[in-house]
């Protein structure tokens, strides 16, 4: 038997999915012209599946903050945050999440990826209890198994299926921790983030939100889904990424928690990764503070996500959510999914293909993510080319 044998249902799978055209798990851009505009062998491309919510990574003053960054600092840190890889950036970025959200700690991770394995595996280990959404992201998933703790899930965004789950749990058990995310990244739906913070206080348990997509998206100050559902002071973890609304590379936590810091010292995702290059955290320092200062971003944001939205729905596509910066759109099965997303390509369009098994409920979609540096023409031409691809496959 071959190390590779157990891999064949999965390649027989993308050999099926590739062999009518491009790979749509293995583009490549030549070059990035705009936070909507891609290049593929001299062709522009309208990118609408990049999770460039609101279009900073070819801002003016985010750039600069990272050339700045390197030529005071170099390419990277070669170490990992405990031992050299700590530079005046990274805490300054620490004060400031902290700072925005009006915790008392916050801690920057390389990725999004390794803040949730830091956090989860860090926070909970054998004899613990971690309810999970059905739906979270791998990630999350991951971080779960690594802690060593017992996984329970609960039903998608079903704050009754989680009280059920902590009424039967281990009343033995030294802690439980519930995760959920804000807004999830599939399907564009949320999080009913004041039902479940009813439901984790009354059991006296935990509750982490992670808000990948939805930090800078939602809320008056773009903290995300728990800002606009009221419940900052709720959730006793909040995580996310910096590689969607920040513009950059690497992941957050933020907690009022008095001893969330000692997490720098027992976090094994965090203690032995190498840290992130200046130039990367001031990139994020930079988007952060067009967040704060520009809430104009998420507004053309969401007029774009709206646009999209109903432009869809009106030509007849089953779309999976209601309005967000994620529409995502159901094309019934995975080899219809691909045709459709290789005919998109071919007229100018990039959005991503996601399909079983890495999809809820084996719902094969072209998910498209919304930006607010889309123009209405922009937005327009995907829902024409859509139209134009139903008719096709």
């Amino acid at each position: 038997m071959d190390l590779f044998d157990k891999f064949n249902p999965i390649k027989e799978t993308y050999t099926a999915l590739t062999s009518g055209g491009g790979d749509p798990f293995g583009v490549a851009f030549d070059r990035i012209a705009s936070p909507t505009i891609g290049v593929i062998n001299n062709r522009e491309i309208v990118l609408a599946g990049t999770n460039n919510y609101l279009g900073l990574t070819f801002d003016d003053a985010v750039i600069a903050a990272g050339q700045e960054a390197l030529r005071t600092f170099g390419t990277g840190t070669t170490g990992s945050r405990i031992a050299n890889g700590t530079f005046g950036p990274h805490r300054l970025l620490e004060e400031e999440m902290a700072t925005h959200y009006g915790m008392s700690s916050a801690i920057v991770f390389t990725t999004g990826y390794q803040a949730n394995l830091s956090v989860v595996a860090g926070l909970a280990q054998k004899g613990d209890q971690i309810f999970i959404d059905a739906d979270c992201h791998a990630s999350i998933y991951d971080a779960c198994q690594l802690s060593g703790a017992e996984i329970i899930r609960f039903a998608h965004n079903d704050p009754t299926s989680l009280d059920r789950r902590l009424a039967r749990s281990d009343p033995n058990s030294s802690n439980k921790l519930v995760i959920v995310e804000g807004l999830y990244s599939m399907f564009g739906d949320v999080s009913p983030l004041a039902e479940f913070v009813e439901v984790k206080n009354r059991h006296k348990a935990y509750l982490m939100v992670d808000e990948a997509h939805s930090f800078g998206v939602f809320g008056d100050r773009g903290l995300g889904l728990a800002e606009a559902h009221g419940v900052l002071d709720g959730a006793d973890f909040l995580v996310g990424t910096f590689s969607k609304s920040l513009a950059g590379i690497g992941g957050f936590a933020v907690s009022n928690h008095p001893d969330f810091n000692f997490l720098r010292v027992a976090a094994r995702a965090y203690m032995f990764t190498a840290s992130s290059s200046a130039a990367s955290v001031e990139v994020t320092r930079a988007a952060l503070k067009a967040i704060a200062a520009r809430p104009e971003l998420r507004t053309h944001l969401w007029e774009n996500a709206r646009r999209l939205h109903a432009g869809l729905k009106a030509k007849g596509f089953g779309l999976m959510a209601e309005p967000s910066p994620v529409v995502a759109v159901d094309f019934g099965d995975p080899a219809r999914a691909a045709r459709a997303w290789n005919a998109l390509l071919q007229l100018g369009v990039y959005v991503n293909l996601a399909i079983p098994p890495g999809t809820p409920n084996s719902k094969s979609l072209l998910r498209c993510s919304v930006s607010a540096a889309h123009t209405s023409d922009q937005i327009d031409f995907v829902i024409n080319c859509f139209e134009k691809v139903a008719e096709l496959v």
